[in-house]
């Protein structure tokens, strides 16, 4: 996730405060990793002083005064081009799942029972994501089937690992 850029298109539909930013951004983004407000006010320092926020007026707050923080053309452009490149695809060619299971049987361990316990471990988070799922909004319910999406092709790949040991083994060890 890019936080600049995110806050950016936060900026992009209307200005705002950093308190308004970082609640919206856990609201829609930051499920079960909230961005810590320190974060939050150290990229917008750096999106000003690249030019791409400004301040339009500081107002006292409950606490220091409060900046409403407004997107700049250059801004806008990066956010523009943001939204329009494609996320690179990530092929997962090298996961601590795959690690795991070649290096126990590098070592003559039991791989199989590592990868009933991922299993285990995969089939209660998505217990969990299917309960955010069941009673969260449509925000929460896309994000989980996202979660759940990865968690059902991991699962795949282990079922298909678990009946290839024999043979990932010999190709491990020689």
């Amino acid at each position: 996730m890019s936080v600049p850029l995110t806050l950016l298109g936060l900026l992009d539909r209307e200005p705002s405060h950093g308190y308004d930013l970082k609640r919206d951004y856990d609201a829609y983004f930051g499920r079960g990793k909230p961005l810590p407000y320190g974060q939050v006010y150290a990229t917008l320092s750096r999106l000003a002083r690249d030019g791409k926020v400004v301040i339009s007026e500081i107002g006292p707050g409950a606490g220091p005064d409060r900046k409403r923080y407004i997107i700049t053309d250059l801004g806008a452009t990066e956010v523009d081009h943001w939204l329009t490149e494609p996320v690179e695809p990530e092929p997962h060619l090298q996961t601590v799942l795959f690690a795991k299971v070649v290096l126990a049987l590098m070592l003559d361990r039991p791989a199989d029972e590592y990868l009933d316990t991922q299993r285990s471990a995969h089939l209660q988070r998505m217990r969990e994501l299917t309960e955010i799922k069941r009673t969260g909004g449509l925000v929460d319910a896309l994000l989980a089937d996202h979660g759940l999406y990865h968690l059902e092709a991991d699962l795949r790949w282990i079922e298909m690992t678990g009946a290839r040991l024999d043979a990932l083994r010999k190709a491990v060890r020689p």
